[in-house]
């Protein structure tokens, strides 16, 4: 509650914007409320069946890890660009 210069009290209401996880339409709706469907797709998503399974735990996929033989391995090849013969072994110096 504020009061303003005169000493009245002003109820005061904080809003979020927020997006209808049905229609995906944006809407205001009171900060704090759980609803997470705009008026318009309420009494439609309340029709829905129930879902037929419950949503578990989630898991990746992992395979398993790849060893690279030889990973030091340097290339010693030359590339010619614009007939210059290019060496990209380390610069040595500050950018």
């Amino acid at each position: 509650m504020k009061s303003d210069v005169k000493g009245k009290t002003k109820a005061v209401v904080r809003v979020e914007l927020k997006y209808c996880e049905h229609c995906g339409g944006l809407w205001v709706r009171e900060s704090g409320v759980g609803t997470v469907y705009c008026e318009n797709c309420q009494p439609k998503v309340a029709e829905l069946p129930p879902p037929k399974k419950t949503p578990g735990r989630l898991t990746l996929p992992v395979r398993k890890s790849v060893v690279v033989e030889e990973y030091g391995v340097e290339s010693t090849e030359l590339v010619e660009v614009d007939g210059d013969e290019l060496d990209f072994e380390a610069a040595g110096g500050v950018a």
